[in-house]
């Protein structure tokens, strides 16, 4: 089954709100409106291989810079393999322009969750859609894949359009300072937030 045929389906058993495991999925139209959006046409997506890595750094090198190891997110990644089935880049003429990394992690012991980021895209193309597009995709991947939750360290104003919310005070515990403001989550089955709960860990083997 192509990897297109299987995004398709998953968004289409969102907008529908499919009920998967006896829990109806979220049905959400802001983050299903950003999920079909499309990537510009003269760019492609697919998903990592070991062979992007070394690209992946380089962006990273010019998006954030080398502060970004000393970050907590970073710090709960730690330990896993680089890539995950669900991380996806962009390309532009061959060449990667946009990388979006999704890391399998426990939340007070219990799976079935991921970590968002980083989100990166190449500075000179920034604000054409490249990124919203990957995370799109990611998300209804993810769904497809039966995660139930997805958390992320950013700006709501962004992250708001797929539906993520700031998380409760206390309810989610990194290995580091964190903004409060920015430590988001989307469910990707509804209630099922109130299930996680502690320290989230890199799930190391997921």
């Amino acid at each position: 089954m192509s990897r297109l045929l299987v995004v398709n389906r998953s968004l289409e058993s969102a907008k529908k709100g499919t009920a998967i495991g006896g829990r109806k999925r979220v049905r959400d139209p802001i983050l299903f409106a950003e999920s079909t959006n499309q990537m510009p046409p003269d760019t492609i997506s697919r998903i990592v291989t070991d062979a992007d890595i070394p690209a992946i750094e380089a962006l990273h090198d010019r998006a954030f810079g080398p502060g970004r190891y000393a970050r907590t997110a970073y710090r709960v990644r730690e330990g896993l393999k680089p890539f995950s089935p669900l991380c996806r880049i962009a390309e532009r003429n061959g060449r990667l322009v946009a990388a979006l990394r999704m890391a399998p992690v426990t939340i007070g012991g219990k799976s079935g969750a991921e970590l968002l980021g980083p989100l990166s895209v190449e500075p000179a193309l920034a604000g054409q859609g490249i990124g919203r597009a990957l995370v799109g995709e990611a998300l209804a991947c993810a769904r497809q894949a039966g995660i139930q939750l997805v958390v992320l360290v950013g700006d709501l104003s962004y992250y708001q359009r797929f539906g993520f919310r700031i998380s409760r005070p206390e309810q989610l515990l990194l290995p580091g300072p964190v903004d409060q403001s920015r430590l988001l989550i989307l469910e990707l089955v509804a209630g099922t937030s109130e299930e996680y709960r502690g320290e989230v860990r890199g799930a190391i083997g997921g």
